[in-house]
């Protein structure tokens, strides 16, 4: 082992330059795998840190009901701390700036919450001021700014009347972003009869908020409390849950930055193995001349796998430090996406666990051209033909390599995406993109040895020769080129496809303004008068309000209490099979607000079924459209029947289609879909979304049609339009960042892939020289293989992305795919580019080779 060891220090030393740029492949992965999981451990740490605070309690429990006697019963028998709240939307009327209006959330509030983390107000005793139950009312700061009021100011809600006691900063439980759909006021319960907004038939919401002592689990407690109170519609909210609500918040993302780290590494390794392939032939005369000294096979493999593991443990080294530090800057870019701060700590586990993938992959790749030395007979040194390719016959050892290098990556992807499923499928992708390009490689040697030549010029000729002479190039090329741009095209339509769903899609048509609760008689002279007022109705829609009586024949009420469905599967023999699955209890209780159509809106497409647009009134079950997140969570297929409780009327339904819905477009869409004739009778409103050219015509068609329809509520979406532009804008410079990565190794690899064979065209090129090629001539030569190479790599890896791309769109992101035929197109070029400019530059200057080089190697 000493003689191994001092011999690959020895032999590098002509080589170290070349064994640097080498590393620089894998640099790249371990440094986006090091800062990626470094990331997530700070993300976790700090969501476990501020959930309870953020929550402001141990428990929350809702109702859109009053709760009942028996559920405030059970929580008060639980000791601790209880604080209550009603929640509703109402309109409040600022009199100082003219009578003007914006539509609120109502928070009435009772007790001593936030048990943790603070309510923060501008002035600060403005928070205790409100508990002490006077009429005063603490507002959003960006209400105050946009009608100019100040502490001690008068506003109105409904009969009652509120001093501004102060401005809202922070109050736990959420975000700042909820108070941008509607900005929220706080008044003391005790002053809520005063308003006269709660009433009968009021949509209003309950909530009960516990501190529970030491000793009572709060999830403990919410699942009796569903066992209990099955019927009573309740939600509840614990900090548990709270956690892995915010982990999912960045799911997507998440996802996204581990097929960067994923893919960086994969490529790195590519790029080793490509590079190594030619440094292990280059070494083959070294290799012969220790085996004629008495040096054994394993002795001299051992020289150069010392050198490849040296070169995993460099590139690892490297590579942390590089993570390392681009992780410190990471959390300044997700700063905002969550609510809270979040620290930057090194994760020294993540850093050794992108280390040793990277080394392991480093190493596996390594052993595929290195174990050809193995096979270097001593007769080499003095016929270098003897060894053109040593490994050209079976060896079981490289085959025990693939199979070590197929467990790796499935268990690395599996470790990376934290799922069995997802992962096996990232190497299953990989593995068939290997195998495609390895039959690719094969049937492009076969035809360019049938390949009809005659009339073609010989540059051409020679050229297309070259894909199939002995020594050839193309399957290490199509095969390292191919996958490098299947990776980093799969990694760009993956990062164009969530930029896509973060990016504002409606463009300047977009609506800005949301009226609800439109009767029948109200909709016509609500469009009038926003053409009056100078803006449009950009969409409208009658809302029916209904909830679930049955699903599948079964009881709301039996599917509440026993929290699962029977469900009957017809086999092809006539069995009876049964499984038992547990639905969402917020399904089954929810009021569901549907509408009634003839045709999908542009938010909206079919992924089963058939859309029914119309049918004849009284014609048996509807056939009805349902939102496919909707579905999976009843676990509903077509023809599933589903019983309605249309307002006190029974309907029948049956699941004709499934579709998916675009909800970040800021228009009406809707869980569940019915067709016309099939509610046209039912009582409903409408829900209208209108385009406002400018704040200022916005203002103006707000204040008309409160004024001519005073129960019509408008909701201004400007401001949540621009705080969700700049979260989508943050979202999209880091997917850009980290997408650079993927791309910086992707370009390397392909680069050093087409550089490595200026060893193996030495030989060719001199030979050409002797029968008389020109210079010129021997460069048409190589750019005519490299661009065959080129374009077949770009358009095979292109296609492949695509699919994989469809692939994680669907099953990973959860979303519709982005395949730009342009960006495909100029991504191929550009590879078949890259080829072309590396084979140019990496072979300058062999033309100029003497041809007695060949002479003297052969002597």
């Amino acid at each position: 082992m000493y003689f191994a060891g001092l011999m690959a220090w020895r032999d590098s030393r002509a080589s170290r330059r070349r064994l640097f740029l080498f590393s620089l492949s894998v640099v790249l992965g371990i440094a986006a795998l090091v800062a990626v999981g470094s990331l997530s451990a700070n993300l976790s740490q700090a969501i476990q840190v501020q959930a309870k605070a953020l929550l402001g309690a141990d428990l929350f429990v809702t109702s859109p009901a009053p709760l009942d006697a028996a559920v405030t019963r059970y929580v008060e028998g639980l000791g601790g701390q209880i604080a209550h709240e009603s929640m509703f939307s109402s309109m409040m009327v600022f009199p100082q700036s003219g009578g003007g209006l914006r539509l609120v959330q109502v928070r009435a509030i009772e007790g001593a919450f936030p048990f943790y983390g603070d309510f923060v107000t501008d002035p600060p005793e403005a928070a205790e001021q409100l508990r002490g139950g006077g009429a005063v009312v603490v507002i959003e700061d960006t209400l105050m700014r946009q009608f100019g009021v100040r502490v001690g100011d008068r506003v109105r809600l409904g009969k009652g009347e509120f001093t501004v006691a102060g401005a809202l900063r922070k109050i736990p439980g959420e975000s700042a972003a909820v108070g941008m759909l509607a900005p929220r006021a706080f008044i003391p319960l005790s002053q809520l009869p005063a308003t006269g907004l709660v009433g009968a038939g009021a949509l209003a919401r309950y909530r009960l908020m516990l501190r529970l002592p030491d000793r009572v689990d709060a999830d403990a407690v919410a699942h009796e409390m569903r066992q209990r109170f099955a019927s009573a519609r309740l939600g509840f909210d614990t900090v548990a849950q709270r956690q892995r609500e915010m982990g999912r918040a960045l799911t997507n993302i998440d996802a996204f930055l581990t097929l960067v780290g994923f893919v960086a590494l994969f490529l790195g390794g590519i790029g080793v193995a490509s590079a190594l392939h030619v440094y292990a032939q280059q070494k083959i005369a070294t290799v012969a001349v220790l085996r004629c000294l008495g040096s054994g096979a394993r002795q001299a493999f051992s020289v150069y796998l010392l050198q490849g593991l040296a070169l995993g443990l460099v590139g690892a080294v490297m590579g942390a430090a590089l993570g390392i530090t681009l992780q410190s800057f990471l959390p300044k870019l997700v700063a905002g996406l969550l609510p809270f701060p979040v620290d930057f700590f090194i994760s020294w586990p993540a850093v050794g666990r992108g280390m040793a993938a990277g080394v392991i992959i480093c190493l596996l790749f390594a052993l595929l051209p290195l174990l050809a030395i193995r096979r270097v007979p001593p007769l080499a040194a003095l016929r270098a033909a003897v060894a053109d390719d040593p490994a050209a016959r079976f060896d079981p050892l490289r085959l025990a390599v693939w199979i070590a290098i197929a467990a790796a990556v499935s268990g690395f992807a599996v470790a990376q995406t934290d799922s069995w499923r997802m992962g096996l499928g990232f190497a299953g992708a990989l593995g068939s993109a290997f195998a495609i390009l390895a039959g690719l490689a094969g049937v492009v040697a076969w035809a360019a040895r049938r390949f009809p030549a005659t009339g073609l010029p010989y540059v051409v000729r020679q050229g297309v020769a070259n894909l199939h002479r002995p020594n050839n190039r193309t399957v290490l090329l199509l095969v390292s080129l191919g996958l490098g741009t299947f990776l980093v095209l799969t990694l760009f339509l993956a990062r164009t496809t969530l930029l896509r769903e973060v990016a504002d899609t409606g463009g300047g048509q977009r609506p800005n303004l949301l009226f609800f609760d439109i009767q029948e008689d109200q909709i016509g002279p609500l469009n009038r008068i926003t053409r009056e007022q100078g803006a449009e109705v950009v969409d409208q829609a009658p809302l029916v309000t209904m909830k679930i009586a049955s699903v599948r024949g079964v009881l709301v009420e039996t599917l509440l209490r026993d929290r699962g469905l029977r469900r009957d599967d017809d086999s092809d023999d006539g069995g009876d099979r049964r499984s038992s699955t547990r639905l969402p209890a917020w399904a089954l209780r929810r009021d569901y607000r549907s509408t009634f159509r003839s045709v999908l809106n542009a938010t909206e497409r079919v992924t089963e079924g058939h859309f029914v647009g119309k049918v004849v009134p009284g014609s048996g079950p509807i056939p009805i459209s349902v939102e496919e997140s909707l579905a999976t969570d009843l676990r509903l297929h077509l023809g599933d029947r589903i019983d309605w409780d249309v307002q006190g009327v029974a309907m029948a339904s049956t699941v004709a289609s499934i579709r998916t819905v675009e909800w970040r477009r800021l228009q009406p869409s809707f869980f569940v879909v019915f067709p016309e004739g099939a509610l046209n009778e039912a009582p409903r409103t409408y829900i209208a979304a209108v385009r406002a050219a400018d704040p200022e015509t916005s203002a103006r068609v707000q204040k008309a049609v409160v004024g001519a329809l005073p129960n019509v509520t408008a909701i201004d979406l400007e401001l949540l339009v621009e705080t969700l532009d700049s979260i989508f804008s943050k979202v999209a410079f880091i997917l850009e960042f980290m997408a650079l990565f993927t791309v910086a190794t992707g370009i390397l690899v392909l680069a050093s892939a087409v550089y490595t064979g200026r060893f193996q065209r030495i030989r060719e090129t001199v030979l050409l020289r002797t029968l008389g090629a020109t210079g010129l001539q021997i460069r048409r030569i190589l750019w005519v293989e490299y661009a065959i190479l080129g374009l077949l790599a770009g358009a095979v890896g292109g296609f492949l992305a695509v699919a994989a791309d469809g692939l994680l769109a669907r099953f990973v992101f959860h979303t519709q795919a982005a395949a730009p035929a342009a960006q495909l197109a100029v991504a191929v070029a550009a590879v078949a580019a890259v080829t072309l400019t590396t084979g140019a530059l990496s072979n300058r200057g062999i033309a100029k080779l003497p041809p007695l080089a060949v002479l003297r190697e052969e002597a």
